[in-house]
């Protein structure tokens, strides 16, 4: 069983207003598993119009991003994790929060903790049963959703927060994909790029139903108006659905907050994850991209990429 643990540092620029956590561009943290190696970049920034970043991330290996850590001494080194020993569960994390200052800090962070301990204490090396996979799943996320809910009721300043997630968990030759909330999955694969996740918005719900149109859904009144979320009683049962799919070596995938997919439309994304060969590159430019078409929101990119680990022995 993997505990999704290991060592990293990170550093974060004190007063800038674009902070990120980011890992170095020319050392990418790469995950071993079943003869695939997956290289990952990720970037999390707090932009140009919020106080705080409400965003948050898992990745084995990696620190989320935290708050209350001061900035480390000027021109003081990074090391990253360069590989781990070889894996059954290889767990990636996306979350948003919502509720304002700490309650959306507090509960993103709270996913990304929950979350992964909660399926480390499920899931074994051995079940290779995919059906078991997904309700193992669905029973993780439903625990961070209600310890969230109870933190919720308990604590006044985290009042009504909750947060969205959206996670990728790599087993072997097949990855497990769930969302709730308006945080995405995609995958590119031969040039084809396809959104794996729905977003559980009132005007998508909407666009569902037929009520609405698909391009009357960006600009809609309800666009940012989520009716699931971790921190609902809706959201009590866990993901509604958990895709399955299998691994093959020049997979890309994207895991994103809406602070990215709401400003830098699909063939751009799909654009600069065909072009650039360095996930945590791709991830910068991908941040950058959305402070360019001046998203309003916390942004977070994080870049998978699925190569063949013959083929990449010396990376």
């Amino acid at each position: 069983m993997n505990d999704f643990t290991g060592k990293s540092s990170e550093t974060r620029a004190q007063n800038d207003p674009e902070a990120t956590a980011d890992l170095p561009m020319s050392s990418p943290l790469t995950v071993r598993s079943s003869g695939l190696k997956l290289l990952v970049g990720v970037v999390s920034t707090v932009g140009r119009y919020r106080e705080h970043n409400e965003d948050n991330y898992f990745v084995p290996g990696r620190k989320s991003v935290r708050f209350d850590a001061p900035s480390p001494p000027e021109g003081s080194g990074e090391t990253v994790l360069s590989s781990l020993d070889p894996a059954s569960n290889v767990l990636f994390i996306v979350a948003d929060g919502m509720g304002g200052q700490q309650a959306g800090e507090q509960a993103s962070k709270m996913a990304v903790e929950l979350i992964p301990r909660a399926v480390s204490r499920r899931l074994g090396s051995e079940e290779s049963d995919p059906k078991v996979v997904q309700g193992l799943i669905r029973d993780s996320v439903a625990d961070a959703n209600q310890e969230i809910l109870g933190c919720s009721g308990a604590v006044a300043e985290f009042s009504n927060m909750g947060t969205t997630v959206v996670l990728a968990l790599f087993r072997h030759d097949r990855v497990f994909v769930a969302g709730i909330g308006d945080s995405r999955a995609y995958r590119l694969r031969s040039g084809q790029f396809e959104q794996l996740t729905e977003d559980h918005s009132l005007a998508d719900a909407l666009s569902r139903a037929g009520t609405i149109t698909k391009e009357e859904v960006a600009n809609h009144k309800f666009k940012n108006v989520l009716y699931l979320y971790l921190g609902s009683k809706d959201a009590r049962g866990g993901p509604e659905e958990v895709r399955v799919l299998d691994v093959q070596p020049g997979d890309r995938f994207l895991l994103a907050t809406d602070g990215l997919t709401g400003v830098v439309q699909d063939e751009e994304l799909a654009r600069v994850l065909q072009s650039c060969d360095d996930p945590q590159k791709a991830a910068r430019i991908l941040i950058d991209q959305a402070l360019a078409n001046d998203s309003k929101d916390n942004i977070t990119s994080l870049v998978i990429h699925v190569v063949n680990e013959a083929a990449r022995a010396n990376v």
